[in-house]
């Protein structure tokens, strides 16, 4: 039996991350499908070494051991922390982060937790003071991540314009801070977003007659639903049925995705209760 359990960041952190998590493993193996979220996670095994995953393009699967917990940090596009590379260098890669970050003083608070919820702390705390030491991420890119989301469908070229910079500008820096392109990230952000909406059981608009899955996959910004089912099999290498499985509370990545997505819930009609 597999556990996992997101929760908020602490406080001074909200601005750059979106959730951070713990998860166990039971006595077998683990199949974890890693799916693009537009930003990086750090993930750190109790007693082992940390690790930095890239911003992902496509969906990596890895083999988690029986009997492993681990502790995470899922970061939001755009507010990676401080590293002596750009993300387009770090794209689908998983790194060990003792590459890139001077960890010591971490690792050893990390070591002496004495849970993994202190382990967790830990790294929260130890983040705040790389951010306050580094500056903060870059506000222009920032902003471009807030414009790209769902709930506002502009072309990059609008975006472009709205932060005053040339579209070549804004891939330069986009590809810099959040290792990928911004065409990418729109269309990572708009999966998301519809899984989102689909894991918090929302009623589909009914634009253009469309409900159930194909009136959500227009709500968060497709053209139907044979455009989501062609994004769906490019990001996560699965069908959206057999992603969400029935399961829509979790699925086959087995997170759930209603971080940074609150603008786009909020207010969405929920179905009634069954009796």
């Amino acid at each position: 039996m597999v556990e996992y359990l997101e929760r908020p960041p602490l406080p001074e952190l909200a601005g750059v991350v979106r959730t951070v998590w713990l998860q166990r493993t039971g006595g077998e193996p683990y199949v974890q499908r890693h799916l693009p979220t537009g930003g990086v996670e750090i993930h750190w095994p109790v007693g082992g070494a940390p690790r930095l995953l890239g911003p992902l393009t496509a969906p990596q699967v890895e083999v988690i051991p029986p009997d492993t917990t681990i502790v995470g940090v899922r970061f939001r596009p755009g507010a990676a922390p401080p590293l002596p590379a750009g993300l387009d260098e770090l794209a689908d890669q998983h790194l060990g982060l003792a590459q890139l970050w001077a960890a010591d003083p971490v690792e050893e608070a990390v070591a002496l937790a004495r849970t993994p919820a202190e382990a967790l702390t830990a790294l929260q705390r130890h983040l705040v003071r790389e951010f306050r030491r580094a500056g903060g991420p870059d506000r222009l890119v920032g902003e471009a991540v807030q414009v790209l989301m769902p709930w506002h469908p502009l072309g990059v070229d609008a975006v472009a314009e709205h932060l005053s910079l040339s579209v070549s500008q804004l891939r330069r820096r986009c590809l810099h801070a959040v290792g990928m392109s911004p065409k990418v990230l729109q269309r990572t952000l708009r999966f998301q977003g519809f899984l989102a909406l689909a894991q918090s059981g929302a009623v589909a608009s009914g634009r253009r007659g469309a409900d159930g899955t194909a009136g959500l996959a227009i709500d968060a910004g497709y053209a139907d639903q044979a455009h989501l089912s062609r994004e769906c099999l490019r990001l996560t290498g699965l069908t959206p049925s057999r992603l969400l499985g029935g399961d829509l509370d979790r699925c086959a990545c087995g997170h759930d995705h209603f971080a940074s997505y609150a603008p786009f819930l909020a207010g969405r009609r929920r179905p009634p209760p069954r009796r």
